[in-house]
């Protein structure tokens, strides 16, 4: 959902994580091109985030970029302090990243394996880095809702779907849904949280993925196609500004209407 105004977030500071590649990458091009400078980070992929933190840059606005492994706890503390050392207000934090345990050597792991790094990731990290943002955030002073969180749920979380995928993605995604909706209650008034919920986006696995899961993505939504980066992106960056001042503790589905909406 374009913004009114191309420059709603000029004068914020955004952090991304796993801004390196796809809905990471979108939503670290698109709160720039909102106006925010952002810092990016990536897990292992340097070139990755090099190549966005340039495009951050050439929008005309200011980026820094890290690389974290978040499924080490010792990275938490040094990525709060980056961050708060390159702007000293922080206004927008987003937890985009995730452990990618569907391509690559990855997808060979046991189920337990696959676990324990989704758990690692996508749950401890958004949890630890989303409490440890949030108080420096509630410190700054701001106005009510002027600082928000944004984390990464999966719209099938709620409903169910079958399959090893299904279980590991819905116990851990739906952790992450159910713990923003507590923090949000946390850190009010001064910080809005709320998640989002995709549903088939064509990232690296969708790519990839065999003609019968090409189907099944164009069948499931509403709107007959696969999402994208950039639909979540638009979605995050709404989230961001302050058209969205009175929604905090939500979880907002984007998935193009799937019969099973969060």
């Amino acid at each position: 959902m374009p913004m009114t105004d191309a420059h709603e977030l000029a004068g914020k500071s955004a952090v991304v994580t796993g801004s390196s590649s796809g809905i990471g990458r979108a939503i670290a091009l698109e709160l720039a091109a909102a106006g925010a400078n952002v810092f990016v980070h990536a897990g292992r992929n340097r070139e990755g985030v090099e190549n966005v933190a340039q495009k951050v840059h050439d929008l005309g606005v200011d980026c820094c970029l890290t690389v974290a492994d978040l499924a080490d706890v010792s990275s938490y503390d040094s990525l709060i302090s980056e961050a708060w050392n390159w702007h000293q207000n922080i206004n927008i934090w987003m937890n985009i990243a995730g452990a990618d345990v569907l391509t690559g050597v990855a997808s060979k792991l046991t189920f337990a394996e696959k676990m324990e790094r989704l758990w690692a990731v996508d749950v401890r990290a958004t949890i630890e880095l989303s409490r440890r943002a949030g108080q420096r955030m509630k410190q700054q002073n701001g106005p009510p809702g002027g600082c928000v969180i944004v984390n990464m749920g999966w719209d099938r979380a709620a409903t169910g779907m079958e399959g090893d995928s299904g279980e590991m993605f819905s116990a851990t995604k739906g952790a992450v849904m159910a713990f923003t909706r507590s923090l949000a209650k946390s850190l009010a008034p001064e910080v809005r949280v709320n998640c989002l919920a995709p549903g088939w986006i064509k990232t690296a696995w969708g790519q990839q993925a065999s003609e019968a899961w090409q189907q099944r993505a164009v069948q499931e939504s509403g709107l007959g196609r696969w999402g994208t980066p950039e639909d979540v992106a638009h979605t995050a960056r709404f989230l961001a500004s302050s058209a969205s001042a009175f929604i905090t503790g939500q979880v907002i589905a984007v998935n193009g209407g799937t019969s099973d909406d969060v």
